[in-house]
């Protein structure tokens, strides 16, 4: 059972990031994101082949998006204690130059995801 916080969406993407996961999808096939909350570049969101991170208890799944391009929604995981304090805020995932220091997908391309966020509406 995938546990999926659904009262509100609470992912989306900008322009920049969606077609980044465009040419990441052509490059590596269907994608996923797992954002674990840990030090330094853990607290961004990292892109893997879908199924690579394997997700589990500790995991809220927040969005499967659908991009323009790619036949398979992306999943956006979360650590379900990072997802505590983040439960406010809507994220917005982007893309800005200069490389992370993690596995995700995209080191390769000199950028890196990011996320920005906004308060909910109440």
């Amino acid at each position: 059972m995938r546990d999926t916080y659904e009262e509100t969406p609470r992912v989306e993407l900008t322009a920049s990031a969606a077609d980044l996961l465009r040419r990441l999808h052509g490059a590596h096939g269907p994608l996923m994101f797992h954002q674990s909350g840990g030090c330094c570049d853990g607290s961004a969101p990292m892109c893997y082949p879908a199924g690579e991170f394997r997700t589990g208890a500790a995991d809220v799944l927040l969005a499967e998006l659908v991009v323009e391009g790619v036949e398979e929604p992306v999943a956006f995981w979360m650590s379900r204690s990072q997802f505590a304090v983040w439960s406010h805020t809507r994220l917005i995932v982007d893309v800005v130059e200069g490389r992370g220091s993690g596995f995700s997908l995209e080191a390769p391309e000199g950028v890196r995801f990011l996320i920005r966020s906004r308060l909910l509406d109440a």
